[in-house]
């Protein structure tokens, strides 16, 4: 089933519709203000970065934000990319230790 976004002309508020065959002519109603007038807009929508291609443009020397420790994509990767900088090969343990980390493993083992 396609879901589509809306914009309402009214209140321009953004909303998300699942429209089924024939609905698809119909515009909903705005769930903000109730009005009609709403137009289709284009969805948002992610990109995919390989780890790889994060490693390559994570700089080691910017800070971070509390934000950056949130995502579970960002366990290990400093040390991941000053490893790969020095030349350094932490090895298949070292790979297993972050992959543990990212899922929350780590944590239950060590409780």
């Amino acid at each position: 089933m396609p879901i589509y976004e809306f914009e309402c002309a009214r209140c321009g508020g953004t909303s998300s519709h699942v429209m089924i065959g024939s609905e698809r002519k119909e515009r909903p109603a705005c769930p903000q203000c109730g009005s009609t007038r709403m137009r289709r807009v284009m969805s948002s929508f992610a990109v995919v970065e390989s780890e790889a291609s994060r490693l390559s443009s994570f700089d080691t020397s910017k800070p971070r934000d509390e934000s950056f420790y949130r995502d579970s994509r960002n366990v290990g990767l400093w040390a991941k990319k000053r490893a790969r900088d020095m030349g350094v090969d932490l090895g298949s343990k070292f790979e297993e230790t972050v992959e543990k980390a990212r899922s929350g493993k780590l944590i239950k083992e060590m409780t």
